[in-house]
């Protein structure tokens, strides 16, 4: 059975967040490493280092992942706040290494600014300058994974092609990993919904990118169909996507090893007069579709 994990609240610290994702069933956890709406946070201590590696041990809980602030923007062509998402991100990934993860997975961003500055490819070469100046800064192990975008706006990273441009630009390709996001590829024009289709779309991925690269999803069905690009995720067989490429990812044996993450709407549903968590609740479907 693939290895199943949520995002989950780092409210009352880092440890917690692997506590409820052990109570809830899952076998991986997901988090933001400080509050995603602030650009700034205290360094984090050794002990909190410490406390969160024993929650994982404790609680048999792999693949911790950081997802990084969607403040950060590392595309644009404003000099100020690029300088500022270069810092931000610089923080985050000094976080995740003191938190001993070996992930952080982030939107690649939009290449906002002067219009002739506004262009795909000057996003690109902005994200992957960006990160080289970054890995050279922090001198971390740790392993950045570009996540498929749903193209909302002037997003990058809704093509594969983006992300393979980010890739051969960058001085450090070995430090940049995949992560596909369900919903997001769906907004972006990629059909899973069938067999046939859905083996294109990851035939498609390992000619671009390669299928080494990728290491992680984020499952999420999609309150808006195919090709709209509109990024809002819906639980899981309740939106456009229906059980059908879920069922065909978790019975691939390409990814049998991989993490694969809820970012599902938050909240709770009335089962047979049960109020369960929609967290459980989707777990169980997933889990429900792997064959024996």
């Amino acid at each position: 059975m693939p290895y199943f994990g949520v995002h989950e609240s780092i409210s009352g610290g880092h440890d917690k967040a692997v506590l409820a994702a052990a109570s809830a069933g899952f076998d991986c956890v997901q988090i933001f490493s400080k509050n995603s709406a602030q650009w700034n946070a205290k360094p984090l201590t050794q002990e909190e280092g410490v406390r969160f590696q024993q929650a994982l041990r404790e609680h048999n809980i792999r693949f911790p992942l950081v997802h990084d602030s969607y403040l950060i923007n590392l595309a644009t062509a404003k000099e100020e706040l690029q300088q500022k998402s270069i810092t931000a991100f610089t923080g985050e990934m000094e976080r995740t290494a003191a938190l001993g993860i070996p992930w952080i997975v982030m939107h690649p961003g939009s290449p906002t600014g002067d219009e002739s500055e506004n262009t795909e490819e000057s996003g690109l070469r902005r994200i992957a300058e960006a990160f080289d100046s970054i890995f050279e800064q922090t001198k971390t192990s740790v392993t950045v994974l570009l996540e498929t975008t749903a193209g909302q706006g002037a997003h990058l990273g809704w093509k594969f092609e983006h992300l393979a441009r980010i890739i051969e630009l960058s001085a450090f390709p070995d430090r940049l990993g995949v992560c596909v996001d369900t919903c997001h590829i769906t907004a972006a024009g990629y059909s899973l919904a069938a067999p046939k289709e859905y083996e294109a779309v990851f035939e498609q991925f390992d000619k671009i990118i390669g299928l080494d690269r990728l290491q992680a999803f984020h499952l999420n069905d999609s309150v808006k169909g195919l090709g709209i690009r509109v990024d809002r995720h819906a639980h899981i067989g309740h939106g456009t996507l229906g059980l059908e490429p879920f069922r065909l990812l978790v019975n691939d044996p390409r990814f049998a090893e991989l993490p694969m993450y809820l970012e599902t709407p938050k909240g709770t549903v009335e089962i047979d007069g049960e109020l369960l968590d929609w967290d459980i609740v989707n777990l169980r479907t997933l889990k429900s579709l792997v064959w024996e």
